[in-house]
C-alpha cells in the first residue's frame, strides 16, 4: 500500500519526527508500535530508533540518502552508534546543524542551505555521495522542510519559483511539482515521510493534496 495516514503523538508533522530513505527509516524511540508498523508496510523500510542531540526531532536533525547520513555536533555516542547501523555517518560542525531542515538529498543530488560555509558543502557532498548545491524554496533556506525529496520526485512548497524548481531538477535529477499537506500546510516536507515506495503522512492531508502529493513523488496505488 503506498500511502498510510497516521499521527506521531498527536501531531500530523511527520517529516519532523521521522527520516525515511529507500531501506531504512529513523525514528524516536518513543514511537509507538502501530508507527512503527505503517512505515514498514507503507515504505517498505526497516526502523531504527534513536533520539538525535537528546531530541525526538530526528526529521528536522538528520539528513540521509543510499549512501550516507549528516547530522549536527550535538550527536552523543550512543546515538552516533544507532546511526552508524543505518550508513555511514558525517557530523556537520555549523551554526545550522539542524541538517534534516537544510538539506534536501535523493540518490542523485543535494540543495542545501544557502548559508552553509564551504567546508560543511563539502563535508555534505562526500557524505552523501553526490553533488550539492546551494538553493532555496519559495525564497526559504531551510530545504529539507520546504520541500520532499525521492528517487522519483520532489514535492516542493507552492510559492517555489520557476528559477528554484528548474535548479531543484537539475540537481536531483527528477521532477518537481508543488504541493501542500495536512489541510494547506506548505512546508511539506516537515509533514510527510516518503520513499520511492510510499508515503506517509499526516491525517490532516486532504484528498486533494494525497493526489498531488502522489503525482509529484511518482506513488500510485
Amino acid at each position: 500500500m503506498p500511502v498510510g495516514r497516521t499521527l506521531f503523538g498527536g501531531s500530523p508533522y511527520l517529516g519532523v519526527y521521522f527520516r525515511a530513505g529507500e531501506s531504512v527509516a529513523l525514528v524516536p524511540p518513543s514511537a509507538a508500535g502501530p508507527v512503527e508498523r505503517d512505515l514498514e508496510r507503507v515504505l517498505g523500510v526497516r526502523v531504527v530508533r534513536t533520539n538525535v542531540a537528546d531530541s525526538e526531532v530526528v526529521g528536522a536533525l538528520v539528513a540521509l540518502n543510499s549512501h550516507g547520513l549528516v547530522v549536527g555536533d550535538e550527536v552523543d555516542p550512543a546515538e552516533r552508534r544507532a546511526l552508524e547501523s543505518v550508513a555511514p555517518v558525517a557530523v556537520i560542525r555549523q551554526r545550522l546543524n539542524a541538517m534534516g531542515n537544510n538539506v534536501l538529498a535523493n540518490d542523485a543530488g543535494a540543495i542545501v542551505h544557502p548559508e552553509l560555509a564551504n567546508d560543511a558543502v563539502e563535508a555534505i557532498g562526500r557524505a552523501l555521495g553526490v553533488p550539492v548545491r546551494r538553493g532555496t524554496l519559495a525564497g526559504l533556506g531551510t530545504v529539507g522542510m520546504a520541500g520532499l525529496a525521492t528517487n522519483r520526485g520532489v514535492v516542493v512548497h507552492p510559492k517555489t519559483t520557476d528559477r528554484e524548481a528548474a535548479l531543484a531538477e537539475e540537481v536531483l535529477g527528477v521532477p518537481v511539482h508543488r504541493s501542500t499537506a495536512n489541510f494547506g500546510v506548505p512546508i511539506v516536507g516537515a509533514c510527510v515521510v516518503a520513499n520511492s515506495r510510499g508515503l506517509l503522512i499526516g491525517r490532516p492531508t486532504t484528498p486533494v493534496e494525497i493526489a498531488h502529493l502522489q503525482e509529484g513523488l511518482k506513488v500510485l496505488e
